[in-house]
Formats: structure tokens, sequence, C-alpha cells
């Protein structure tokens, strides 16, 4: 099974950290899905009912950041991967990568990203 859709650089505003600031603050994330499907009914009906809805995982992910406050994105991703899985059956692989770009460490870097696989 090779098919993959991929939803990449989702960017939303969430209050996710161990510091008390960033959970009164907040700060940007990012998040990179891959959800590996058997796409072949979708290439054949052309229908959406088909294949995975992306507009409705992109809706999922949106919430699962923005209504929810974690102190890991480790946590963070493991729910996306778990929320997906029971909500689309479709999905038999899903790969979640989220990005802090802005982790409040003591040193020079772009960001922390986190990959689960479930």
């Amino acid at each position: 099974m090779n098919d993959i859709i991929r939803l990449k650089n989702m960017v939303f505003y969430g209050f996710h950290g161990v510091e008390a600031h960033e959970k009164e603050w907040g700060g940007r994330f990012e998040v990179d899905l891959e959800l590996f499907c058997d796409l072949h009914d979708a290439i054949e009906t052309d229908k959406l009912q088909d294949t995975v809805n992306y507009e409705s995982i992109y809706k999922l992910i949106h919430n699962l950041v923005t209504s929810r406050k974690y102190y890991l994105i480790e946590a963070l991703a493991g729910e996306m991967c778990k929320s997906i899985k029971e909500k689309y059956p479709k999905v038999l692989k899903v790969t979640a990568r989220v990005r802090k770009p802005n982790v409040p460490i003591k040193g020079v870097l772009d960001t922390v990203e986190v990959e689960i696989t479930r």
C-alpha cells in the first residue's frame, strides 16, 4: 500500500507547553500529516465517500490544537494519530509531525519537531 494523503504545514495557534507563560500566551504550532490509505476505490469512482475527506481531517486537527492544552507536543501528536485512526477507518496508518517554532530554550534553534506514527 503506497497511497498517501499529505496535509503539509497546517498552522494553528495553541496553548501547549510546560512553562506557565506558554499556557497563558500561547504560540504557533505547525502540523504535517501523512495518511496511509488504500485509494483504489477513490481512483476508480472519483467520489468523496471513497477517500478520506481532508477538510474534515483539517477541522479535527484544528480542534485538537486549539481547544485543549497539552504539556508536551508528543502528547498532542499522539492524540492526533489516535483520533484519526478512531474516526477514519480508511486510514490504515498515520504519521503526525508537530513543530513548535518558538521553544523557550536557552540556545539558538529554528524549531522542535516531534513525529509519531501509529
